[in-house]
């Protein structure tokens, strides 16, 4: 499992995490309160340029830090990572003193996926970490930075942050394929199945599992549940990240199985 994978099904969640998550904003924060941010956060997701150009002229008529809010997830949508991760960090950092933790929080959040997707790893982990001093309990916060700390290749802290997030939020398929998949790069093939395993029983199709779990089929010598395993994800999610990694995976297992037979 590469990172660019995870980072990819993290940032699809935030995309709609953000929009069910304006109601709960709405309920502590005045400012993102009005059905005008769910419009401009809904149409960040859909039509993200069209999004960026309406919270400007929002902004303009007093739309407020929600206006800037909607703006840089805009620009999250349309790939200008940079730009959108240093936004969120500004307007996370500069809201009011009497804003509760875990909003300011979930917006440093954002920045770090913001950075994960612009390449600038310290970035990330430095707001992700900044995020958790204010809400150390956020499994999703955790879950985020273990995916920075993976592509750093630092396994032993992303086993970590996901044993943490697990601890507070069991029962995550994806979770589990992510922390099998770190578990095999520290050579801990046994927890790394464990984990895959449960991942497929709680998402019996969860792509990235059935990546996973293949991957340690072959490390184990078993290609036949390799293969088949990624027979299955190819079938189930053809088109996906996913399927384009067991399809190369295949590729390379039946070229090892033609060096072995030889020429005829």
């Amino acid at each position: 499992m590469t990172m660019r994978r995870p980072a990819r099904v993290f940032l699809a969640a935030l995309t709609f995490l953000i929009c069910i998550d304006g109601a709960a904003y709405s309920q502590q924060t005045d400012f993102l309160s009005n059905r005008e941010y769910q419009i401009c956060l809904s149409l960040a997701v859909r039509e993200p340029e069209e999004a960026f150009e309406h919270s400007l002229r929002w902004h303009d008529a007093g739309g407020g830090d929600a206006a800037l809010h909607c703006s840089a997830i805009a620009l999250i949508n349309l790939g200008h990572y940079p730009e959108a991760a240093t936004r969120l960090e500004k307007l996370a950092r500069g809201m009011p003193d009497d804003t509760p933790p875990n909003v300011v929080a979930e917006i440093m959040a954002h920045s770090g996926i913001a950075w994960q997707q612009a390449g600038d790893l310290d970035k990330a982990l430095e707001v992700q970490s900044s995020a958790l001093e204010l809400s150390p309990n956020n499994p999703d916060i955790l879950t985020d930075r273990a995916v920075t700390f993976f592509s750093r290749n630092e396994y032993w802290e992303a086993i970590d942050d996901l044993n943490q997030a697990l601890f507070l939020a069991p029962g995550s398929a994806p979770v589990h394929a992510l922390r099998a998949s770190a578990y095999r790069y520290v050579d801990a093939l046994d927890l790394a199945m464990e984990d895959a395993n449960r991942a497929l029983k709680l998402e019996a199709d969860n792509p990235e599992a059935l990546l996973e779990r293949g991957i340690i089929y072959r490390l184990q010598g078993n290609a036949a549940s390799a293969r088949q395993d990624w027979l299955t994800l190819i079938r189930l999610h053809e088109g996906r990240p996913a399927a384009e990694d067991a399809r190369r995976n295949l590729e390379m297992l039946d070229l090892q199985v033609d060096d072995v037979a030889g020429p005829e």
